[in-house]
């Protein structure tokens, strides 16, 4: 039996009580019983031995000292790695094959982690849900008839059923806190700016960020801190100014709760997990305080139009001419074009090119796009006030527990309330974390159905722009008093 913290995983493996070879066989173990009914990864790598026999001998021959050695994760599909398929979960990626490392996958390479492949994610992240991806969707670990979550939802999937010790995600509009709170795992969306986006496959460029899933905060940090840091390869990037001490829980610490944020739409079980767990802060000895995100009710509207914006222009360069799938029914140039990317491009890729190019047309683009920016700029004041009445805000990672598949596909709209409480973290940049609080109960257990009677719920906390540390740092103070059982 192997320990479940990174930490310990360290520790284990430079004392020689197991190695890492060892920790890697047992995780393709797992991933082997358990990716034929959950779906969890697109790619499983075969050379993921042959990775962790090369920590094992660096880790024997002091050459490396990070508590990443050896150590077994996921990276989530639209994330390059030199060498192996990134198809981000689209058919007209299905054969593109990454010619260099992502910034986060180089500094993680470097830190001896093994990779064990590439899991589930919505088409070119555009979902909350796998359910969008052209290559079939992830199961919830938890009940296999529903979701788990998207755009990362094979992420969190793979970090809950223990197919791997933690994994890489990407975050646009809550794509790493929804599926870490319908997994019942920790999700971490850093600020803007914390992390490198070199390497990740653009969905909306301003909003995009990657971070980590895993079972604990602890392990979430470790991930972090390994990725974090300003990168000349992306300009948006700054250097991090990290705290020696770590905070204290005390009196002094206030947490800012949004009255915007428990109305209508929210599943009344939801909110009484989440209300015991607000109750806990105030056990840590934290000041509770009502507050207001006034323009709260405005986000989602606004997320939709600069989000599509950006992914009509981002998802331009595949045309069918440079890379990725060309159209074998194409009898000229156009045909390649128009042809390439219908038959490429999936529904929900094509709907948010649409409403994107139309809030960018002529005529449009004042109306729709300019006063989505001018809105954008009041969310993001709304943090700034109430952050300097509060330290943390806390509230639902999401409206419900995992739906089921097919609930919501027919309605994109319903689809998209699913991130009115994430959205606005990345409309502002914003850092934010979610931590399982509890369970709630759904249908009883049916063991042939692999339908579960509970399902986890997700506290999202959110920090300061740049203070992750602090954020963990409360983040873990919570995680301890919530108790939270894995299943």
């Amino acid at each position: 039996m192997f320990p479940r913290a990174i930490s310990e995983i360290s520790v284990g493996l430079r004392r020689r009580e197991f190695s890492a070879e060892e920790l890697t066989r047992s995780y393709l173990q797992v991933i082997e019983e358990q990716n034929g009914v959950l779906n969890s990864y697109l790619d499983v790598y075969q050379d993921a031995l042959d990775q962790a026999r090369a920590a094992d001998k660096k880790i024997a021959d002091g050459s490396s000292d990070s508590s990443l050695a050896g150590v077994p994760i996921a990276v989530k599909d639209n994330i390059l790695i030199i060498g192996r398929r990134a198809t981000a979960g689209s058919k007209i990626l299905e054969n593109y094959i990454a010619s260099y490392d992502a910034t986060v996958v180089a500094k993680l390479r470097e830190a001896g982690a093994v990779f064990l492949g590439k899991p589930h994610l919505d088409e070119f992240a555009l979902g909350s849900s796998p359910e969008n991806s052209a290559f079939g969707a992830a199961k919830n670990p938890h009940d296999h008839s529903r979701v788990p979550g998207g755009s990362s939802g094979g992420s969190a999937a793979a970090v809950a059923a223990g197919m791997c010790q933690a994994a890489l995600g990407s975050d646009t509009g809550g794509s790493i806190r929804q599926p870490a709170s319908f997994c019942g795992v920790v999700g971490l969306k850093p600020t803007y700016g914390s992390v490198s986006r070199s390497g990740l496959i653009a969905m909306a460029s301003s909003l995009d960020q990657i971070g980590p899933l895993a079972r604990s905060v602890a392990d979430a940090r470790i991930l972090f801190g390994a990725i974090r840091g300003k990168d000349p390869l992306d300009s948006t990037t700054v250097e991090p100014e990290i705290r020696d001490s770590r905070l204290e829980i005390r009196d002094s610490i206030r947490v800012g709760v949004p009255r915007e944020y428990f109305g209508k739409g929210l599943d009344s079980d939801v909110e009484n997990v989440i209300r015991v767990a607000i109750r806990k802060c105030a056990d840590l000895g934290a000041e509770v305080k009502d507050i207001s995100l006034p323009h709260a009710e405005y986000a989602l509207a606004t997320y939709y139009l600069v989000m599509p914006a950006e992914v009509s222009a981002n998802l331009a360069r595949f045309d069918g001419i440079r890379y990725g799938y060309s159209s074998p029914q194409a009898k000229n140039l156009l045909d390649v074009y128009e042809k390439s990317r219908a038959e490429g491009f999936g529904a929900e890729p094509k709907r948010r090119i649409m409403l994107g190019t139309y809030a960018l047309s002529h005529g449009y683009y004042e109306a729709y796009y300019k006063k989505a920016q001018q809105v954008r700029r009041l969310i993001r004041d709304d943090f700034v006030k109430a952050f300097e009445a509060v330290d943390f805000i806390v509230g639902p990672t999401s409206p419900t527990p995992a739906f089921k598949f097919g609930e919501k596909t027919e309605d994109p709209l319903q689809m998209y309330l699913a991130d009115i409480y994430t959205v606005a973290v990345n409309l502002a940049g914003v850092p934010a974390i979610s931590i399982p609080a509890g369970w709630v109960d759904r249908e009883p257990f049916d063991a042939a159905q692999g339908r579960g009677k509970r399902l986890p719920v997700g506290l999202q906390v959110i920090g300061k722009w740049f203070e992750e540390d602090a954020l963990l740092d409360f983040a873990g103070a919570l995680e301890k008093a919530l108790a939270f059982q894995h299943q």
